[in-house]
């Protein structure tokens, strides 16, 4: 009997895994892209909140470090990591600005901000969704069961078809190492190194 509530999360989290292919294969487009954009100068901003927070920042350390192989670093920014300037902005701008003015700050046309939230009603992280549009910075979001207010805002989402917050989450993690995984595949290829190589 002790063992049901771990039994019971795993058949959450395999119920929900079975399911995400059409997410999973997101993840590997957002890879492939971002292989393209962010060694043209692209920057990856990323918001989210508790656990989500958490991944957003591990999403920026596997880019601007690595993730498997040496590479280049890339410019990726995890938005509540600044904790002078987002208890700043939240002091005297309130909570809702606390994403959405570092989205201003640090975006503009050509850059990607991937916006993290497992309702996708997150009020700071829909106020840093429309700022980003109105900066044309083009917005991914990963959210839970669609629809929700955030998939709305955005121009791409990947949405995990789950109940369980916890199964969103480490799915959400999955499909993160997906998108690192892709895009060193895309820069490390034979073909693109010699194509380097040329130039």
């Amino acid at each position: 009997m002790r063992d049901t509530p771990r039994l019971d999360h795993l058949s959450r989290l395999t119920s929900a895994l079975e399911g995400s292919g059409k997410a999973f294969e997101t993840a590997l487009e957002w890879g492939r892209r971002l292989s393209t954009a962010l060694p043209m100068g692209a920057r990856l901003l990323v918001g989210g909140n508790g656990g989500s927070a958490a991944q957003a920042q591990h999403l920026t350390a596997e880019l601007v470090c690595r993730y498997r192989q040496d590479r280049r670093p890339f410019s990726a920014i995890a938005l509540h990591a600044e904790t002078s300037a987002l208890t700043a902005i939240v002091n005297d701008y309130g909570h809702e600005e606390m994403f959405a003015r570092q989205v201003e700050a640090h975006g503009g046309p050509g850059d990607i901000c991937l916006l993290m939230s497992t309702s996708g009603t997150s009020r700071n992280i829909l106020s840093a969704a429309r700022r980003a549009r109105a900066c044309h910075v083009e917005v991914w979001s990963m959210t839970g069961p669609e629809p929700n207010p955030l998939a709305a805002l955005s121009d791409e989402t990947l949405s995990i078809e789950a109940d369980d917050t916890a199964a969103i989450q480490e799915l959400h993690l999955v499909a993160l190492h997906m998108m690192c995984e892709e895009l060193d595949a895309m820069l490390l290829s034979p073909a693109l190194l010699l194509e380097q190589e040329a130039r």
